[in-house]
């Protein structure tokens, strides 16, 4: 027969291993929640952003001092700043950005079309501003409706997969599509008279000219359309970063400072406010 003291004795030892237990198994006793995007950055006081090289106007980095300027960064510093952090960049492509925000590798990204792809794996903010579609078309060309350059004839040049790309493919269907790898290949088309104009959104077609004036002139065809550029971040159970990024894109864009911005990045690369059509509203 077990006496008292025995007993006693054993649970003391059950006791003893259940505490060595716990103390050998920290994680599985200290489970934390991850840390929200917000938390991490309230706490890190470091704001991390993309970067990509020759992009303007929304993104540009001096090769002689490293320096980055240019739209997005100018509201990537401010967003910092108001979240009382500092900016801290790291170099991608279009194509990274999303994987880049999956892998929390960065915290924000400037600049993205809000496709139904993309939504299907990251979040967006409300708009940033609103892109307007627009073609830079061979000298002698002057389409003045869509409906005008939806027809064989009419060779159309884009970047494969861009938002040109599915723009071009849902509104011009009857026209010849030229679809090329990049942007400036796109653009080079038109240039070396293998397509009659090429797709591309205001940010982008505004510097293009500047760069390439003796490609062609700019038109905004009818209807006007416009698609949103937003920003994209990661898809997380606490919705704190998107609503205050949502809250200080508002503030920002009700007193005028998000256009300023755009106007001011487009004066980087020489396009001056005059010489953006009126058609096109940021």
């Amino acid at each position: 027969m077990m006496k008292r003291r025995d007993f006693a004795g054993l649970i003391g030892v059950a006791a003893t291993g259940a505490a060595a237990v716990a103390l050998s198994t920290p994680a599985l006793a200290q489970t934390a929640p991850d840390e929200s995007t917000f938390d991490r950055i309230r706490n890190s006081k470091k704001l991390r952003v993309a970067g990509i090289v020759g992009t303007e106007p929304y993104y540009h980095k001096d090769i002689a001092t490293g320096e980055w300027s240019g739209f997005c960064m100018s509201m990537a510093r401010d967003l910092a700043k108001s979240m009382e952090a500092e900016v801290e960049i790291s170099e991608t492509t279009w194509g990274n950005a999303v994987l880049d925000l999956q892998s929390k590798k960065i915290d924000i990204m400037f600049g993205l079309s809000p496709t139904p792809s993309r939504a299907l794996v990251v979040e967006f903010t409300r708009p940033i501003m609103q892109n307007t579609f627009t073609v830079i078309a061979k000298p002698g060309l002057e389409p003045k409706t869509w409906d005008e350059l939806n027809k064989p004839e009419i060779r159309v040049a884009v970047d494969i997969g861009s938002t040109h790309d599915l723009f071009a493919r849902r509104v011009l269907p009857q026209a010849t599509l030229v679809a090329l790898k990049t942007a400036d290949e796109a653009t080079l088309s038109v240039q070396a008279g293998h397509a009659d104009l090429v797709i591309q959104v205001a940010m982008l077609s505004l510097v293009t000219i500047k760069k390439i004036p003796n490609l062609g002139k700019i038109f905004v065809p009818t209807p006007i359309i416009r698609q949103p550029t937003c920003a994209g971040v990661r898809v997380e159970d606490s919705a704190r970063f998107r609503t205050f990024v949502d809250n200080w894109l508002e503030y920002n864009r009700s007193s005028g400072v998000v256009t300023s911005w755009i106007t001011s990045s487009l004066e980087l690369v020489g396009v001056q406010k005059q010489e953006i059509p009126a058609e096109i509203q940021f």
